[in-house]
């Protein structure tokens, strides 16, 4: 029998899709000759706001900048735990600006913001789960983030850091395989991981929710979770009965042009842990 599921009111940032579109091809889900509804994707990305907020959260919106298409994406630009804040360094020169345009939100609003020296993509590649073991930060490489970050982040954030190789570049986040579902427990797509990395995933979340590759390929692991509430991409509907049955309630959103820049809800949702 499941244990009750229990929400914990949780602080977003999100980024308007104002300048949202498909102009350079930097995930294998990217195409530049499919056309991006931009009007859609702003009602869809305000859509996915409102569920935010209907489930009692705080959303803060950090200003979108013309030549940044992917700004919307706001998980890969930082990585805050405890109110300090890494930051993110992108791998891809077309997302370089986007680091100074999250550090200049971060410090006007007095959070204590860190430089990286090392390249990574923010809560694209890490998640922290406060519950797990003490409190534990997971950390995926192999596309984008390297693993020089993760000891980087260590030693910044003062938490235990696990790497996790990715190993498919559909996945070239860890945000796209695996994701929190409570402040203990994870959902997860095996295969998306070496070997190696699955038994570490199996070992240490012996209850998680294993996605298939159905699953995966709808970004049903690309979500949002306050504890109770999983909030995930609406074609995901194996995802969220997956999730159902292990006693969480989905609630699903619809995000399909934003699926076209290679992300969905999590990657439009950075969370800020003070």
């Amino acid at each position: 029998m499941n244990q009750p599921r229990i929400p914990r009111k949780r602080t977003y940032l999100l980024c308007p899709p104002e300048y949202f579109t498909v102009e350079y091809a930097i995930n294998p889900w990217m195409d530049t000759a499919t056309p991006v509804d931009r009007e859609l994707a702003v009602k869809q990305w305000h859509g996915l706001r409102e569920t935010l907020l209907g489930l009692g959260h705080t959303v803060h919106e950090l200003g979108p900048e013309p030549g940044l298409p992917d700004m919307v994406y706001a998980a890969n630009g930082a990585f805050v735990v405890d109110g300090t804040v890494y930051g993110a360094r992108f791998r891809h020169p077309q997302r370089t600006a986007e680091a100074a345009a999250h550090r200049a939100f971060y410090e006007s609003h007095g959070w204590r913001f860190v430089a990286p020296a090392e390249t990574n993509e923010g809560e694209g590649d890490f998640t922290y789960l406060p519950a797990a073991h003490g409190g534990l930060i997971l950390a995926g490489y192999g596309f984008r983030t390297e693993p020089a970050a993760h000891a980087e982040a260590q030693e910044v954030l003062g938490r235990p850091v696990v790497s996790l190789r990715l190993v498919d570049p559909r996945f070239y986040h860890l945000d796209t395989a695996l994701a929190p579902l409570d402040d203990g427990n994870i959902a997860y797509f095996p295969e998306a991981f070496s070997v190696a990395a699955q038994r570490v995933l199996a070992q240490l979340f012996p209850d998680a929710v294993r996605a298939d590759e159905v699953d995966a390929f709808g970004f049903g692991l690309n979500l949002v979770s306050d504890g109770r509430h999983v909030v995930l991409n609406a074609e995901a509907s194996g995802m969220a009965a997956k999730v159902a049955a292990a006693g969480y309630l989905p609630v699903p959103v619809e995000l399909s042009e934003l699926k076209k820049g290679g992300g969905s809800v999590k990657c439009c949702v950075a969370e800020l842990r003070d």
